[in-house]
């Protein structure tokens, strides 16, 4: 603990006291003044929004489907059930540069799945979108992929949750004229409550981790800056503009906004705990 986590946290924000290229020798101490800079940085506040973005549409959307696709799963019975659990769960299990591949494919504008697919409806409309050029909805774009990645794994924790609710309580709600939406918002919901308030944090550190692998894979944070995150920002100017403690300086923002956007998510969704 001490050394692969205390020590290189303490040393990122030490190092973000001076102005230092990363390799030579001198360094600079210049106190606060990277986090002065910070401020006025356009192309980091620019960053800021865009993981912000990806945040709320990331954590809603797969929160959303995960649970609906761990209800439907676990509460209704059809052939086949093991082979969707199999199939959902695929998506988490591949690697983020096998995935950006398959996304960047499906978004190509001449050749792509997605454009082919929609040419068949509106042949004029639909040509040639960029996908991953247009500056207005390559985040959202961006965002899809990290939804499809991340279902699977939220489902299956949902799934393990939803599958220590007693029976009993259903088929008396059942009893009672709960139809299916009632017994999910007044049963499974609650008693899956604090399942749910985990997945929260690791919504949020996911997707700022995440989020820089699938930039750097698929758009290198074109076009224009237009999906430009936290960590490729802090990324880039830590080992490509020589401006290390710069990075360290955006390294600490990023570690503090995750920890009081996680104290937050706690403090927010905690409720009495249900018990049965």
């Amino acid at each position: 603990m001490a050394i692969f986590m205390l020590y290189p946290v303490v040393s990122v924000f030490q190092m973000s006291l001076y102005k230092w290229g990363g390799y030579s020798p001198d360094k600079q101490f210049v106190g606060f003044d990277n986090f002065k800079i910070l401020a006025g940085d356009m192309n980091f506040i620019r960053s800021f929004q865009n993981t912000i973005l990806l945040i709320v549409v990331v954590t809603v959307f797969t929160l959303a489907f995960a649970l609906v696709f761990a209800a439907i799963l676990t509460r209704v019975k059809f052939k086949g059930i093991g082979l969707f659990r199999v199939i959902f769960y695929i998506p988490n299990i591949l690697s983020i540069v096998v995935i950006s591949a398959m996304f960047s494919a499906i978004y190509d504008p001449t050749q792509g799945l997605l454009n082919s697919f929609l040419r068949l409806f509106h042949p004029a409309n639909w040509a040639g979108i960029q996908w991953l050029g247009n500056e207005k909805i390559v985040i959202f774009s961006l965002a899809i992929t990290l939804i499809w990645q991340a279902i699977g794994y939220y489902m299956v924790m949902y799934m393990s949750s939803m599958a220590s609710i007693p029976e009993d309580l259903y088929e008396s709600s059942a009893l009672d004229g709960a139809g299916v939406l009632k017994q999910f918002f007044s049963i499974t919901l609650p008693l899956t409550w604090s399942t749910i308030r985990t997945t929260l944090t690791f919504f949020v550190i996911s997707t700022i981790n995440l989020s820089f692998l699938l930039v750097t894979a698929m758009t290198g944070g074109g076009p224009n800056g237009s999906t430009e995150v936290f960590l490729s920002y802090m990324y880039k100017q830590a080992n490509t503009n020589s401006a290390y403690g710069y990075g360290m300086a955006i390294g600490v923002v990023v570690f503090g906004f995750s920890f009081i956007l996680s104290a937050v998510l706690q403090a927010i969704t905690k409720r009495d705990i249900y018990e049965f």
